[in-house]
């Protein structure tokens, strides 16, 4: 495990840079996940990912066995405009989004949603992010076999009417619907797209 997260690290560092903060929740049964915190200067961004998450595979929780090796993996990705909101109290709910493979057995896959229940940070409208296609931002990581690539995640944050729309129209409708507004993703105190 220690050595797949040291690879992970390091196609991290190598795509975005040196984190400039990081942070680690260890929740009872699972395994430390840390988040580490990149800010992009010239561009105004600040990006965070987890890293722990893809230390053991994803299983399918009606498997009888889970298999050490094999099965996805998988770390996770938030990017967001700088100084617009308090985003790093993203870090604990990041982190918890992370840990859920281990805590609840879901395979976090593109398409997917997740909601932590609460705001992703103090005042966000956000509670829930879909899970976008992997390979814009980082790069997947190749593993030794038999261990399957570790995908680096975006997840996008959805408003509740956003996410309800969503549960209904599915997720490349509702892309389909943010990309026709022009919606810009990365907004931390952005409204929801219009669902009529």
């Amino acid at each position: 495990m220690e050595e797949v997260l040291a690879l992970v690290e390091a196609r991290l560092r190598g795509t975005l840079g040196e984190p400039d903060a990081r942070a680690a929740v260890t929740f009872l049964g699972t395994d430390r996940i840390e988040v580490l915190r990149f800010a992009d200067e010239a561009g105004g961004i600040v990006r965070y990912a987890t890293l722990g998450m893809a230390g053991s595979p994803m299983a399918d929780p009606t498997a009888a066995f889970a298999d050490p090796d094999k099965g996805p993996r998988a770390e996770l990705l938030l990017s967001v405009r700088a100084g617009r909101a308090e985003t790093d109290g993203v870090l604990r709910p990041l982190a918890v989004l992370a840990a859920s493979p281990q805590v609840e057995g879901v395979v976090v896959a593109p398409g997917a949603s997740l909601d932590v229940g609460e705001p992703l940070w103090p005042g966000a409208p956000f509670t829930s992010v879909l899970v976008a296609e992997p390979g814009g931002l980082v790069e997947d990581l190749d593993l030794d076999e038999p261990m399957e690539p570790v995908r680096f995640l975006p997840l996008l944050p959805m408003t509740s009417n956003e996410a309800a729309w969503k549960r209904v129209h599915g997720a490349a409708a509702l892309q389909e619907r943010w990309l026709a507004h022009g919606t810009d993703l990365r907004d931390p105190v952005r409204r929801s797209v219009p669902l009529d």
